[in-house]
């Protein structure tokens, strides 16, 4: 299988990042497309069996395009900038009051913030409330709130489907209030990234694939359907290694608008992230390799008392080897098989101690 690498969409270092069976790394690709033409000398039909092939008529291009003009009317006043010392990425106003979602990977360590909006005003001055690092969404306060700053809507993330078209808004490369054309080409994804390089370190289950060019400032933006819905906020994007770290067109990840929401009205409510909906071992572990130097699970370091772990019996040394029917050879690959999985669930852990096979049913405790 190719290899792949995913790309932070704030304008940052490479940093390199693995999921599932592709090879990864966080910084910005490009988009691209490839067009060809038949040979000369010969004619290209439809096949008879599909019938003929229609054209989409004058006014069904002009409905389609009002309505694309009708999103960015309606959305993209809701999208700006976010500076700080040395990263830029976009955000979305969350709320009348000047919050500000954006990725935690754009806010970094930082606490102060320039920050741009549509409306044409002068930059803002913001602070960051809280960042989750956990899930890479952070939530910022403008000091003074414009006037007409408008909120976002968001939508609903079960509704998203394959096919959907989507536009992606935010602030490539410093272009502010850049809009970008595609479709959802997948659900249901979950992707790793990197704890090296400004990157988070963090899983996260269920991101949405898009075709829609995802470019460095794009982070912390909008991925917006044609309802002028939010559904996810721009996260990642794939660089193929073979062509040099370059682009591989059309695979961007968005954050969905239904974890989007749980975490920031948790930090716009409380300044923290009390319920993270994130199942969790409880354990500290590190990535062991077998006699190949080849990974081949993890060890278990530290087992904290009263944890999800400590409670089924598992110890320190032990190394886990499988999460029900799931492989699992390094932490990324851990995290990955725990991603989907919810709090008070139960799994089947297996493990080696002293060089023997065993099994733990275990309750999943929280991140």
């Amino acid at each position: 299988m190719d290899a792949f690498h995913f790309r932070h969409r704030s304008r940052r270092l490479l940093l390199p990042m693995t999921t599932g069976v592709c090879a990864i790394a966080l910084v910005s690709g490009c988009s691209g497309e490839v067009s060809g033409s038949p040979e000369p000398g010969v004619t290209t039909t439809a096949s008879s069996r599909q019938g003929p092939v229609s054209q989409p008529t004058g006014d069904a291009v002009g409905d389609l395009q009002a309505q694309y003009e009708a999103v960015i009317k309606n959305v993209l006043p809701s999208v700006v900038q976010i500076q700080a010392s040395n990263s830029l990425g976009s955000g979305v106003v969350y709320d009348s009051r000047g919050h500000i979602v954006t990725n935690a990977h754009v806010v970094g360590t930082e606490r102060r913030f320039r920050v741009t909006v549509a409306t044409g005003e002068k930059t803002q001055g913001a602070s960051l409330v809280a960042s989750y690092p956990e899930q890479d969404l952070a939530v910022i306060k403008l000091d003074t709130v414009p006037k007409g700053l408008k909120a976002a809507t968001f939508g609903n993330s079960e509704k998203v489907e394959v096919g959907q078209i989507v536009l992606a808004m935010g602030s490539p490369l410093g272009l502010s209030s850049s809009v970008t054309q595609g479709i959802v080409s997948a659900v249901g994804r979950t992707v790793s990234e990197s704890s090296t390089g400004g990157g988070t370190g963090a899983t996260i289950a269920n991101m949405v694939q898009t075709s829609a060019a995802i470019n460095p400032g794009n982070s912390g933006g909008a991925l917006v359907n044609l309802n002028s819905e939010v559904i996810g906020i721009p996260t990642l994007a794939a660089t193929d290694p073979d062509l040099g770290g370059g682009a591989a067109p059309g695979i961007g990840f968005a954050i969905p608008a239904s974890m989007v929401k749980t975490i920031a009205d948790q930090i716009v409510k409380l300044g923290r992230v009390v319920d993270s909906g994130r199942a969790a071992l409880n354990i500290t572990g590190r990535t062991v390799v077998d006699q190949d130097y080849q990974p081949a699970g993890v060890a278990l370091v530290k087992v904290p008392s009263g944890g999800a772990a400590e409670k089924a019996g598992l110890q320190p040394g032990d190394i886990i080897t499988k999460i029900d029917d799931t492989s699992i050879t390094t932490i990324t690959s851990l995290s990955e098989a725990l991603a989907s999985d919810k709090p008070g669930q139960n799994v089947t852990v297996t493990y080696l101690r002293d060089g023997q096979e065993r099994t733990a049913r275990v309750t999943l405790g929280e991140i």
